[in-house]
């Protein structure tokens, strides 16, 4: 399994060694202002008042330019940033079929890191048939978002620490902003469904977001910033950083992307919650998915748990895919 697992993870071959920054001027486009002079003091207390204060830091306008085209929703983003493309929201809509009354189920799909535009699509076709509609977002800087000069979509996650953290406050509030328009179309039962980084951005969306009640996290863990320093997929990361940083450094000026920082904000709301890891994940280190499971578990929070007996990048090959798309697409139709 280790050996499929690192096949897989190393055939790409366009992976890029970046420099650190603190990317302090990304600073300027969040709800408070920084403090200190010093970069790293600096970003480690705006991280503090953004978790203290995490309602307002994933607050935002409702965008009004919704626009569906087919079937591609495209809207502008709450969030802007100095790339145009990156600034138009992109999402695949698939509509229930017709067989099924439609207007009330929908969930808002979450690709992982790097996805390109076809994958996942035959599982928003599968939640499609079962009577749920489906939106599937581009992340920020995937996709058509992705600016010209990048292959890979490096800026949602990178060796630029105020870069990284603009990009997920920006997919958190696009993710939401897919809601808006979703009720919009009259559709009252909403569900997430995200993988990977998607699932982190799934679950910070969920626990800032009342209406979303059904929740799927397909790969979870407890740090953003341990995932990218041990992670086999953000090995490229960690050579750009470790030089200048080290994990528990990281930690502090990443916690606000963190999970498990609002688990409580997250157990306090109506959830029903699915849980999914791998027992030889290498990218989503299993023990802290163990620990964000068991956090929930001990807050009460309704929940069910599958451990896949495979890796990160083997759950989305033969036979393992196929026993997750099941898994998911059961518990959307039990609970949604």
């Amino acid at each position: 399994m280790e050996k499929w697992e690192n096949d897989l993870a190393t055939r790409s071959t366009d992976r890029v060694v970046r420099p650190f920054d603190w990317g302090v001027e990304w600073v300027r486009n969040w709800p408070f202002p920084m403090a200190s002079g010093d970069a790293e003091a600096g970003i480690t207390a705006l991280n503090r008042e953004f978790i203290a204060r995490s309602g307002e830091f994933f607050a935002y306008d409702p965008p009004r330019d919704f626009d569906l085209t087919g079937s591609e929703l495209r809207f502008t983003s709450a969030v802007e940033t100095p790339y145009p493309g990156n600034n138009l929201v992109r999402a695949r809509y698939f509509p229930a079929k017709p067989r099924w009354k439609r207007g009330k189920k929908a969930v808002v799909l979450l690709p992982h890191w790097n996805s390109h535009a076809a994958q996942h699509v035959a599982l928003c076709r599968g939640i499609a048939e079962l009577g749920i509609s489906v939106l599937r977002i581009s992340l920020p800087y995937h996709d058509k978002r992705m600016p010209p000069e990048l292959t890979r979509a490096d800026y949602a996650v990178s060796a630029n620490v105020g870069r990284t953290i603009d990009a997920t406050r920006q997919a958190v509030i696009d993710v939401r902003s897919c809601f808006d328009w979703l009720q919009q179309r009259g559709y009252k039962d909403l569900g997430i469904v995200g993988t990977s980084l998607g699932s982190c951005y799934a679950f910070l969306a969920s626990a800032h977001d009342e209406r979303i009640t059904t929740n799927i996290f397909n790969h979870c863990s407890t740090y953003f910033a341990d995932v990218v320093w041990t992670g086999l997929s953000t090995r490229h990361i960690r050579q750009g950083i470790e030089n200048s940083i080290d994990l528990d450094r990281l930690r502090a000026v990443w916690d606000c992307l963190s999970p498990v920082h609002y688990l409580e904000r997250y157990a306090q709301l109506p959830k029903k919650s699915f849980f999914l890891y791998a027992t030889y994940d290498t990218t989503f280190p299993p023990h802290l998915s163990k620990q964000i499971v068991e956090r929930i578990q001990g807050l009460g929070a309704a929940n069910k748990l599958v451990v896949m007996p495979c890796g990160h990048y083997t759950l989305g090959e033969a036979p393992f895919k196929f026993i997750a798309g099941y898994q998911i697409c059961s518990f959307l139709k039990r609970n949604l």
